[in-house]
């Protein structure tokens, strides 16, 4: 899956011509992206306009393959599981509301989806390609009855979402394809719609070293970056070290309101 807590930035020339040198059978691919990179960012100069090209380009080849890069269906289903586990273990309970941002074709979401009572999912996602993808998945799992909320976002300001409404929120590989200023709009809203005792799990591309993009679609940060932008917005943040011991390349931290914490610690 790669490795996490790297200080090398990979967006370098020295880096990506070591790592060509390393790796040969993978320089077309990479070709072939950063040529794609080169188009859709002529084409889009706002980023969510540029990554969902990016979800269209990659869904018409495989909806699977479209999130997180899943080279089969078999990975995309155990990342999937990897996720709900975790998140089960971890507070997640079937009368909670959950939103999911990011949720792709529902590869944990179907999972989420049949834990929790009948309407408490509510998954968007920037791509309408794998938002169709979703409602596929939906089909296939016979989880209808379960009536989720599927819907297309422009941005991550939740403004058609009510006040307190959700227990958890996730996040899973949407900060590790995001611009500063992308993340910095998330969690100046997310608060205002968690309810009491909520939370926000989240990952992200985990570096100790320079903070970095690749090809504008994967970015790279430090986590006192991000626990020192969420506490700017009266979030406070926890590293989720035991998600670390897991096979994914990227690191999770969980944000609650700084409110929550006062009540929680103080007299």
């Amino acid at each position: 899956m790669g490795a996490r807590n790297t200080g090398s930035n990979r967006g370098t020339l020295t880096h990506r011509a070591r790592y060509a040198a390393g790796h040969p059978g993978r320089v077309p691919a990479h070709a072939r992206r950063a040529l794609r990179d080169a188009w859709l960012r002529l084409r889009h100069r706002d980023h969510i306009a540029y990554y969902r090209a990016v979800m269209a380009s990659d869904a018409a080849r495989s909806a699977e393959a479209a999130v997180g890069h899943s080279p089969s269906r078999e990975q995309w289903a155990r990342i999937g599981r990897m996720q709900f586990d975790y998140l089960v273990e971890h507070g997640l309970r079937p009368h909670h509301r959950m939103l999911e941002i990011g949720c792709g074709n529902l590869r944990a979401g179907r999972l989420f989806i049949g834990h929790l009572e009948p309407g408490h999912y509510y998954g968007i996602d920037i791509s309408p390609h794998i938002l169709l993808a979703a409602q596929d998945t939906l089909v296939r799992d016979g989880l209808q009855a379960k009536l989720p909320h599927l819907t297309l976002a422009n941005d991550l300001t939740f403004a058609f979402l009510p006040d307190g409404h959700f227990d958890v929120v996730h996040a899973h590989s949407v900060f590790s394809h995001s611009p500063r200023h992308v993340i910095e709009e998330c969690f100046a809203h997310v608060g205002r719609v968690l309810a009491p005792g909520g939370f926000f799990d989240f990952t992200f591309d985990r570096t100790d070293g320079e903070e970095h993009q690749v090809l504008h679609e994967d970015f790279y940060y430090r986590t006192r970056t991000l626990t020192e932008l969420a506490a700017g917005y009266g979030l406070s943040a926890r590293f989720m070290d035991d998600w670390e011991k897991l096979p994914h390349r990227q690191s999770k931290m969980r944000l609650t309101t700084m409110s929550d914490r006062a009540r929680t610690v103080g007299p």
